[in-house]
C-alpha cells in the first residue's frame, strides 16, 4: 500500500519524548468485557465476541452490516478503542466508530473508515454535530495501515474542547466557540457506538468503487477499550464539575500542549486531504463561523 511517511522520524521522536499524549488517568467506567458493556443493535450472527469478552468483530455481508452500543450514556471525558480494520479490498464498506444522542436536534463525534481497492490506503472521515447541524467532515490518510495491526483511536471530550486522536497523536480539534454562535456539544449525554455497513454509494472515490461481494466477508476487529468518563445520570451539573473525579475539566486541559499542537500540525500538513473549512464553494461562499475562530 502507499503510506506517506513524510518527517515520519520527526514523529516518532515526538511521541517517545513525551512518552505518550494522553491527557489524563482517572477511574475506569468500562469493564474491558464488550458482553457487560454493550448490546447488539443489529445482526447478532454478524456480532462475534471472543471468549474473554475483550474482543469483538463486526462483519458484513449481501445479507446486512451489524452495529453494537454501549449500555451507559457518557456526557465528558475519554474513550479509547483499538480497531483493526477489514484487510484487502474493502471499498464501498464503512466502519464507524462514533459517539451520539439519538435526539432530532443531535449531538454526535465520529470516526468514520472509509475501505479502499486493494494498494490504496484506507481514509479517516471525522465529522462532528451539534444541536442537529453537521456538514463538518475532514479526512486524512493514515500514515500506517491500519489493516496489519492493531490501533487505537481516542476521542477526548470536555467542555472547552473535543479531541479526536489516532494513537494519541491529535488529528482534530473541535473548540467550543459557543460564546461566538457556533453549536458545541456540551448538554446531551451519548451513547458509544460502533457499525460495519455498505456505504458504497459514496464511501469510496465518490462511490465510483462498488462493494465486491465475491471479496466477503468483510470483517473489523475492535478491542482493548477504555472507557474513562462521566456516566450519565441524568444531571449535567455532576459531569461538567470541576472534581478530581472530573479530571476531564482540569484547567490544563483546556487546550493542546504545545507538543500536541506540532503533531495535529503535522497531520494537517502532511495527510490531510480534505477540510470543510477549506471548501467555501461546498457553503455558496459562506464558511461556517468556527472556520474563522482559532483552533486551539
Amino acid at each position: 500500500m502507499v503510506y506517506c511517511v513524510c518527517n515520519k522520524a520527526t514523529l516518532l521522536i515526538s511521541l517517545l519524548s513525551i512518552s505518550i499524549v494522553r491527557f489524563g488517568l482517572a477511574s475506569v467506567v468500562s469493564t474491558g468485557d464488550f458482553n457487560t458493556d454493550f448490546h447488539t443493535t443489529w445482526s447478532p450472527s454478524h456480532v462475534n465476541t471472543s471468549a474473554d469478552g475483550h474482543s469483538r468483530t463486526l462483519m458484513l455481508d449481501q445479507e446486512s452490516g451489524s452495529s453494537f452500543a454501549s449500555n451507559n450514556m457518557f456526557l465528558f471525558g475519554e474513550i479509547d478503542m483499538r480497531i483493526k480494520l477489514i484487510p484487502g479490498y474493502s471499498a464501498g464498506t464503512v466502519l464507524a466508530y462514533y459517539l451520539t444522542s439519538d435526539r432530532p436536534n443531535r449531538d454526535e463525534i465520529d470516526f468514520e473508515f472509509l475501505g479502499n481497492v486493494t494498494g490504496q490506503p484506507y481514509i479517516l472521515q471525522t465529522n462532528i454535530y451539534a444541536d442537529g447541524s453537521g456538514n463538518r467532515e475532514e479526512r486524512i490518510y493514515l500514515w500506517f495501515d491500519p489493516t496489519k495491526d492493531f490501533h487505537t483511536y481516542s476521542i477526548f471530550w470536555n467542555r472547552y474542547q473535543i479531541v479526536l486522536m489516532v494513537d494519541w497523536v491529535p488529528v482534530r480539534v473541535y473548540r467550543n466557540h459557543a460564546d461566538e454562535g457556533v453549536a458545541f456539544p456540551r448538554w446531551q449525554p451519548m451513547t458509544l457506538k460502533a457499525s460495519l455497513w455498505n456505504g458504497d454509494s459514496w464511501a469510496t472515490r465518490g462511490g465510483e468503487d462498488k462493494v465486491d461481494w465475491s471479496k466477503g466477508p468483510f470483517v473489523a476487529t475492535l478491542g482493548d477499550y477504555k472507557i474513562d468518563a462521566c456516566v450519565w445520570k441524568g444531571n449535567p451539573r455532576f459531569c461538567r464539575a470541576g472534581s478530581n473525579s472530573n479530571w476531564w475539566n482540569k484547567p490544563r486541559l483546556r487546550s493542546l500542549t504545545g507538543r500536541q499542537r506540532r503533531l495535529l500540525k503535522w497531520v494537517r500538513k502532511y495527510h490531510l486531504i480534505y477540510d470543510y473549512c477549506q471548501d467555501p464553494k461546498r457553503f455558496h461562499g459562506q464558511l461556517p463561523t468556527e472556520c474563522s475562530l482559532p483552533k486551539y
